[in-house]
């Protein structure tokens, strides 16, 4: 009769440090290795309770198997008595005889088992041509073989509830004996012609309701990802496909058991297989995205609205959600994505680097932070660089420079210097910056701001003559407005603001955190016209999507008010961060991004045009390069609507200023990616156009 068992949110790790069954030296020393590398700590920080009170050591004298399988039973019984999962993890594969009885034991009946291994383990003494234990497991399960292994306590094996997947080694006679049991095993041909997920749902059927459990054994994984077996077998089953297929098993109620076997670390010399271990921990005790979007809501503070789509993957302009579904990334992360998602160079740099240096603080110099700024300076053509981390940052470090050089050159009286910036600007949301902004919703409940700031319309050059005083240092402007709705000037605007600040001596500084670096079709968006701005300031795709990175750029006449003590960061210019950015450019350069973005964005706009055209509910299309805003009439469509109907069709974007579909792909994009996502942009444009009017 089955045991009532009421498993609670923990996982009991099993360690079984034994290579009594196998061929090989080596798994015994794996449980121990796994458990400094830290395999409870993964599924801990995954929300559920993981101990891992004991590791199992084989007697070294007669009848030492037997006795190691029964003390794994008890083990995995105790687990389950307690409400707790075990989970086992060896130790050569002949564990395994233990294991099942143990659960079986404490379920009061025998668990569906899926089994997944590049063998069939279901030889006998008599059959084996090796006589190891370690290819004997699954058929003492049933009962057949060396009374070690079969005469632990516990129910066998039911046979119409096991599956056994991944094999491509066996001898004759282990298929005789399945068949004769009436084993339902699939190997590799098979799952390469239906696919590990249609094999795997099969599995799940043929198991059927009720208690039931998976043992892995890490030989089943191509050795390419997981050399650190002791029986390796070329052509398994690859992590990218195994991965997605176990997310979540440890939280399935009637997943009682998880067994994984054979990590041999001598044969894992660069920690592959061990980390592919910690991935598959991972996942299998990872949260569905209901979960972890309540726990972002519940713990994090209320200060984002995400869409409702949990990621967890990217490459390239395609972003991968916990469930496996693919989108296409038209927000680049707004540009911090430039370079698209896991860039191969970008990530080898970040590597290599973290192993090397990662932070000294400025107190001392390194040998990555100058090879960055000299870079930067070469190729915008200013004299000084000032390293931050986020655009915030740079933002703020722009002001300070303009407010001291106010008072030190210009000679403005102290605490009486302006800065101007236009209506609709987003800079960032520090105290200082808000009180720049005109978006009521960031300023509310954060005043009293800073005194000495002004705001203009944008795109009014006589707007900046007539706001000017003797006290003005500066006007702060971005060459297109991102999240004012992808707006851009009059042609010709940036050139007047630059005559006038010139005419009134007044810094022209040009916020590029996200037009900069090609997103525009030139290295800086201000650069589509005749203009040098007094400052520039770079940010989010400097980091190359890996981290934040930013700075503000300027001649020696600007910069040099700053003296050692005026400004730092601790983290600003740390020679990870320098040798990304470095990396980044060199992306943005030999890769011909800024022609990319040209190139794709006059295809972009011939596109969305030829849509506006046909479409009632597009109001305009605004943009330059790969940089794109739909204005969409709000009695015709709800644009927050718009965006969650993308998100249903497979494309990330979001709404700016409540009527403006952002566009903004990486600029790795392919023409072919490009004309995908605008197909279904158009497909849901169209869908938006046949309904009835909304009411204005």
């Amino acid at each position: 009769m089955r045991k009532l068992i009421s498993l609670n949110p923990a996982v009991r790790c099993i360690g079984v440090a034994s290579a009594l069954g196998s061929p090989v030296a080596g798994c015994d020393a794996g449980p121990d290795l796994l458990r400094r590398a830290g395999l409870s700590a993964v599924i801990a920080h995954n929300g559920l309770m993981a101990t891992w009170p004991v590791i199992l050591h084989p007697e070294l004298s007669s009848g030492a198997l037997g006795r190691l399988l029964a003390a794994v039973a008890d083990a995995a019984e105790s687990a389950l008595v307690a409400g707790e999962r075990p989970l086992v993890i060896g130790g050569d594969h002949a564990m395994a005889a233990g294991t099942w009885r143990g659960v079986g034991r404490a379920l009061g009946e025998a668990p569906g088992l899926i089994w997944i291994d590049a063998h069939l383990d279901a030889h006998t003494p008599a059959s084996s041509p090796s006589g190891n234990a370690h290819g004997m497991p699954l058929a003492a399960l049933f009962g057949r073989g060396d009374a070690q292994m079969t005469g632990i306590a516990g129910p066998p094996l039911d046979t119409a509830r096991t599956v056994v997947i991944g094999v491509r080694s066996c001898e004759p006679e282990e298929v005789a004996c399945l068949a004769e049991l009436g084993v339902r095993w699939i190997g590799m041909p098979e799952i390469e012609e239906r696919g590990l997920d249609e094999v795997l749902a099969e599995a799940r059927r043929l198991v059927g309701n009720g208690p039931w459990g998976i043992s892995l054994d890490l030989d089943a994984i191509d050795p390419l990802p997981a050399p650190g077996v002791s029986t390796p077998v070329p052509d398994g089953l690859q992590p990218e496909e195994l991965l997605p297929a176990l997310r979540g098993m440890l939280r399935e109620r009637d997943c009682v058991a998880l067994e994984i076997a054979e990590y041999n670390p001598l044969a894992d010399p660069d920690g592959r297989t061990a980390r592919l271990v910690l991935d598959l921990l991972d996942v299998a005790s990872a949260p569905d995205a209901t979960t972890l979007r309540r726990w972002e809501s519940g713990f994090g503070a209320r200060n984002y609205a995400p869409l409702p789509v949990v990621l967890s993957e990217g490459r390239g302009c395609w972003l991968t959600d916990v469930n496996g579904r693919r989108y296409l990334d038209m927000m680049a992360a707004y540009s911090a994505t430039s370079f698209g998602h896991g860039h191969p160079r970008l990530l080898a740099t970040l590597v290599d680097q973290a192993a090397r240096l990662a932070v000294t603080s400025r107190a001392f110099s390194n040998d990555r932070l100058p090879l960055l700024l000299r870079r930067l300076a070469l190729l915008t053509g200013y004299e000084r660089v000032l390293p931050v981390n986020t655009g915030l940052e740079a933002v703020e470090t722009a002001l300070k420079a303009a407010r001291k050089w106010a008072y030190k050159v210009k000679g403005v009286p102290e605490g009486k210097a302006e800065i101007i910036a236009c209506a609709g600007n987003f800079h960032g949301r520090s105290i200082s910056i808000v009180g720049l902004s005109t978006e009521a919703r960031y300023r509310d409940g954060f005043g009293p701001f800073p005194p000495g700031l002004k705001t203009i319309p944008y795109g009014d050059s006589a707007a900046l003559a007539a706001a000017i005083t003797a006290h003005t240092a500066a006007f702060l402007v971005e060459p297109i407005q991102g999240e004012g709705g992808i707006v851009l000037p009059p042609n010709g605007y940036l050139s007047a603001c630059a005559a006038i600040c010139r005419q009134h001596e007044v810094l022209l500084i040009v916020d590029e955190v996200q037009t900069g670096l090609g997103r525009t079709g030139k290295l800086l968006a201000c650069q589509h016209e005749p203009v040098r701005p007094d400052g520039v300031i770079l940010g989010k795709a400097l980091g190359g999507g890996l981290l934040p990175v930013s700075a503000f750029l300027a001649d020696d006449r600007v910069m040099r008010v700053f003296t050692p003590g005026d400004h730092g960061s601790t983290f600003g210019g740390n020679p990870l961060a320098a040798s990304v950015a470095l990396t980044a450019l060199d992306v943005l350069e030999e890769e011909g991004l800024i022609e990319n973005s040209r190139r794709l964005g006059e295809l972009l706009f011939i596109r969305l045009n030829q849509l506006a055209e046909s479409s009632s509910i597009i109001s305009a299309v605004r943009g330059r390069g790969l940089f794109a805003g739909i204005e969409l009439d709000p009695r015709r469509a709800d644009t927050a609507e718009v965006v969650l109907a993308l998100l249903e069709s497979g494309v990330l974007t979001r709404d700016t200023h409540g009527t403006v579909l952002r566009l903004a792909p990486p600029l790795v994009i392919s023409e072919d990616e490009l004309e995908w996502g605008l197909e279904r942009i158009a497909g849901v444009l169209r869908n938006f156009s046949g309904r009835p009017r909304l009411a204005a």
